[in-house]
């Protein structure tokens, strides 16, 4: 059981999904490890899937992975990139695995015959997972997803009801997020979908501490005035949650409006003011950058940016690094695929192609690898990324006519990408891939050493298929390194091309593990090659390399 000094705060959301519970939740974290506190955060997703690993990008975005292999929301990705504590499995949970885990408590008649019931079996086993996930921390923030309303997160509102009540009001904090939306032909904010909001949250047994009000401008005290009445919470306790231009100003409009402030007074905490001067920093970089970049991100779920959350995070990190402003050009693979490479990737100063799953695409992201290739722009291929790139280097270097990558042509007379020997025979697709951190031992005199500055390095992992070995001495032979290998040899974690001046694919995920304020070094050094290109075009303007 965890320890009473422990303090919770739920954070809930209401009248629309989308609102922000997620960087709400690590904003939080944030100004409260500023404070000096141990802080963790626990998400709750309140849908029936175990885990989201086998739901579609387009339905819920990116699928985060942990070092312990968990597939988590995507908002796990923002807790650590605001708060310095490593997430992991017992930080999400969802509905389906409650009741996976008291469905198989009945089965083996730890119930002792009793009927199996939503409240206390299915609450309790929710409160006993809260626990878990806030020992040994001063505050544990607990985010439960969905809206207000929905009946799929009402078990879990309960489970927050309870503990509220167990604890006491001195432990327990509840933080509601909603919306104050601006009516354009009224010229004027309006409070009333807050006020419902608040209300079917008290109709649960509920009453918000602190109101997060998500708005595109000030809240004047008169509008917190009648929403703190209507809504029977203190007048200091209406924040306005204003839309900002960089996320990582969330947590300095926060402390501005006193939100720290209320919740250590509330929590009976007593701390100094919170140290961010580094969140400061960071904003000056990205508001005075010293110069730009143009990035083509080429991917196959283009149009919902929340598929490559991470992702596109690590290339601001990588802005942030080099003190420059990152313009990112989303384009669907697709396309490529239609109108051609030249046309759509010709302005970019740095190509990336992404992770992902299908062959659909697929023919558009190797056309974006033999453009980078070929006209020698600073080139980065995360896992799927990379294995485009051994295809293309197989097809068009080394003349293996039909090569392929076996999860889209099993007929191909060279799958150059083929299904990992462990992976063989696995039917189930829920967390059955090789997920989580792995080590990888660089090579000597690569470009990857240069970046990391060590030789052994722990990265994350989400996929299926590697590098036939079979071809390793061909690509060698042909101008391929393969500068990053699993400790026994066994696995190719990486490959740098010898005649280019910036191209690396890599087999993990390195957005996985980049911050802020201390950006992963393949995506810093990445967009440090993309700006130096963009440089010396200034000068010399690209020829167009000779087609091999």
């Amino acid at each position: 059981m965890v320890s009473v000094k422990t303090k919770f705060i739920f954070v809930t959301g209401g009248v629309v999904s989308s609102l922000g519970k997620g960087l709400a939740a690590a904003s939080i974290g944030a100004l409260l490890e500023g404070r000096g506190l141990k802080v963790t955060l626990l998400k709750m997703d309140p849908y029936i899937n175990v885990d989201p690993g086998t739901m579609s990008p387009y339905q819920h975005g990116e699928v985060f992975v942990t070092d312990d292999g968990t597939e988590t929301d995507l908002d796990l990705g923002h807790y650590e990139r605001y708060v310095s504590t490593p997430m992991g499995r017992k930080n999400n949970f969802t509905t389906g695995q409650v009741y996976e885990t008291v469905i198989a408590k009945e089965r083996q008649g730890d119930y002792l015959g009793g009927t199996v019931q939503v409240i206390p079996h299915i609450t309790d086993e929710i409160k006993r997972r809260i626990h878990a996930a806030a020992e040994g921390y001063d505050i544990a923030i607990c985010e439960i997803g969905g809206t207000v309303g929905d009946i799929e997160g009402l078990p879990f509102l309960e489970a927050a009801r309870q503990l509220g009540r167990e604890w006491g009001r001195e432990h327990v904090l509840y933080v509601h997020v909603t919306l104050v939306p601006y009516i354009a032909a009224g010229g004027e904010l309006k409070t009333k979908p807050t006020q419902h909001s608040v209300r079917e949250l008290t109709g649960i047994g509920i009453q918000p501490d602190i109101l997060l009000c998500r708005t595109d401008r000030l809240l004047d005290q008169r509008l917190k005035a009648k929403i703190a009445h209507f809504c029977n919470v203190e007048e200091n306790a209406v924040i306005t949650a204003k839309d900002v231009e960089w996320i990582y100003e969330v947590p300095l409009v926060f402390h501005q409006e006193g939100l720290d402030e209320r919740i250590v007074e509330k929590l009976h905490i007593w701390t100094g003011a919170p140290n961010l001067k580094k969140w400061e920093r960071i904003i000056h970089v990205l508001k005075h950058p010293k110069g730009s970049v143009r990035i083509a991100v080429v991917g196959k779920y283009m149009d919902l940016r929340e598929s490559y959350k991470s992702l596109l995070e690590a290339l601001v990190h990588g802005g942030i690094a080099n003190e420059t402003r990152v313009e990112l050009d989303g384009i669907e693979a697709e396309k490529i695929e239609e109108e051609g490479a030249e046309r759509l990737l010709h302005k970019a100063d740095g190509i990336l192609v992404p992770g992902g799953f299908g062959d659909r695409g697929s023919e558009g992201k190797i056309a974006a690898v033999r453009y980078a290739r070929e006209n020698r722009i600073p080139f980065l291929g995360i896992c799927l990324g990379m294995q485009m790139a051994v295809v293309e280097f197989a097809r068009n270097v080394c003349g293996l006519t039909g090569a392929n990558s076996y999860e889209f042509d099993q007929s191909s007379p060279h799958p150059v990408i083929h299904l990992m020997a462990d992976q063989k025979g696995v039917e189930k697709k829920g967390g059955t891939m090789r997920l989580g951190a792995y080590p990888c031992i660089l090579q000597e005199d690569s470009l990857g050493l240069k970046l990391y500055g060590k030789k052994k390095l722990s990265e994350r992992h989400r996929h299926r298929y590697e590098l036939n070995n079979h071809y390793r001495e061909l690509f060698s032979s042909h101008g391929m390194r393969l500068t990053g290998l699993s400790p026994d040899g066994g696995l190719v974690e990486t490959i740098e091309l010898k005649d280019h001046p910036w191209f690396i694919g890599c087999q993990f995920h390195p957005e996985f593990k980049s911050r802020p304020m201390d950006c992963h070094p393949l995506y810093k050094g990445f967009v440090k090659a993309a700006s130096q290109n963009r440089m010396t075009l200034r000068e010399v303007p690209r020829i167009k390399a000779a087609r091999t």
